[in-house]
């Protein structure tokens, strides 16, 4: 269980690290540093520096020289990473992909109960939508105009986070939480509250809503909707 989204950022540290180490090791092949102490830092300052220079200018329109500026490499060091700007895009939907996923699953793989993993999904894919905003917002603007397989990453990925959600639901009809809903449709809408957080951020900010009180405000909305009748009675 998540307790609040500080918490959940102490833990997501080293997961972040993980997946640069994974990011290595998948393209050690491309990668021509070796030591994968110093490649790791590389790649993490590389992926920070991509996603911010992306959404304040538009990923199209950065070009290596900018990327170099802003993350301290030089254009050689920058060639030892990735050969043009094809290799970065897949270096930085490959992170959030993997981050996404390795996130969903493992706060919710060991959690049993319907109500409190569906709970938990939320605030997982909430917290880490906050900490990485600007890996959510490229990856849902630029989606559009991604070449044809990187495209079909972006919505592959989107569909499986909706397939998370979807089988907590399934689940929950099965053990008589939930009511018998059409769980894939109720995924989807799920994962539209949940993009909205990230992509209308200031309309929330205005409201002075945080992203504990949001996680809390989709998680009674769905249980409204979903919760069976001898559930809201408190049968067993």
């Amino acid at each position: 269980m998540i307790t609040d989204y500080e918490a959940f950022k102490i833990d997501l540290r080293l997961s972040k690290e993980d997946i640069c180490k994974e990011l290595f090791r998948q393209n050690r092949d491309h990668i021509r540093i070796k030591k994968e102490a110093v490649a790791v830092r590389n790649l993490a300052k590389l992926i920070d520096s991509t996603l911010r220079l992306a959404n304040s200018k538009g990923f199209h329109a950065m070009s290596l020289r900018d990327l170099c500026a802003d993350s301290g490499l030089s254009m050689g060091g920058l060639y030892a990473y990735i050969k043009n700007k094809g290799d970065l895009l897949n270096l930085i939907q490959s992170h959030g992909f993997m981050l996404t996923r390795r996130t969903l699953l493992s706060y919710t793989e060991r959690v049993q109960d319907p109500r409190e993993k569906l709970l938990t999904a939320i605030q997982a894919h909430l917290y880490l939508s906050e900490l990485m905003r600007a890996w959510f917002y490229f990856s849902y603007m630029e989606t559009k105009s991604l070449p044809e397989k990187e495209r079909l990453d972006a919505i592959a990925i989107e569909r499986e986070v909706e397939g998370i959600f979807r089988d907590i639901i399934d689940q929950g009809v099965a053990a008589g939480v939930f009511r018998d809903v059409n769980a894939r449709l109720t995924a989807s809408l799920t994962k539209a509250m949940l993009q909205d957080w990230y992509l209308k951020r200031g309309k929330y900010r205005e409201q002075k809503v945080c992203v504990n009180q949001y996680a809390e405000v989709v998680r009674d909305v769905l249980e409204g909707y979903l919760l069976s009748e001898k559930i809201e009675n408190g049968e067993s």
